[in-house]
């Protein structure tokens, strides 16, 4: 019985662990700023690293803002002539669902051009199933830095804590 629990233990720490791993939301800007004209996107995206399932949250005042997803081409010239989706709620969390470069502009006038934009790029999880693969020939030689979800990135544990309660009701069974 007791080899029992120590294996209903050692599988509830895997779920917990996996299930923590699983997924991350990012507020645009934080800890020190927000979609905004102050904050610097560029510093902040750089110390993160998107992965698929995770998802990015823009907190700004609907009066004064909003978020335009764009193609690389809008992106680049400020233009939203063309939207990918227009969100204006204030708080927008969008979800990063798969590999892939996602484009965000503020589309009230001058509000790009001043720096209200950012580039979002999703790649692969370690865990993936997928088969790796190579670099693309403009990209850089080494990856960007990896850094954990600060604390204004909030953990997805769904399937650990699922996993917690099936397994608690497993040992409430002994």
């Amino acid at each position: 019985m007791a080899t029992s629990r120590l294996a209903l233990v050692s599988v509830f720490a895997a779920a917990v662990l996996l299930g923590m791993a699983s997924a991350a939301t990012y507020n645009v800007g934080e800890p020190g700023g927000s979609w905004d004209l102050r904050t610097n996107y560029g510093t902040w995206v750089s110390s993160k690293r998107f992965h698929p399932g995770d998802q990015i949250v823009f907190k700004y005042s609907p009066q004064a803002h909003d978020v335009v997803e764009v193609n690389k081409a809008d992106y680049d010239s400020c233009s939203i002539a063309s939207p990918v989706a227009t969100h204006n709620s204030g708080n927008d969390a969008i979800a990063l669902a798969s590999p892939g470069t996602r484009y965000f502009i503020c589309g009230f006038p001058g509000h790009c051009d001043a720096g209200m934009k950012i580039q979002i790029n999703v790649v692969p999880s370690a865990n993936s199933l997928g088969p790796a693969s190579a670099p693309a020939a403009n990209s850089p030689v080494s990856p960007p830095p990896m850094s954990a979800p600060s604390s204004a990135a909030t953990k997805a544990t769904g399937f650990g804590a699922l996993a917690a309660v099936m397994i608690a009701a497993g040992l409430m069974a002994y």
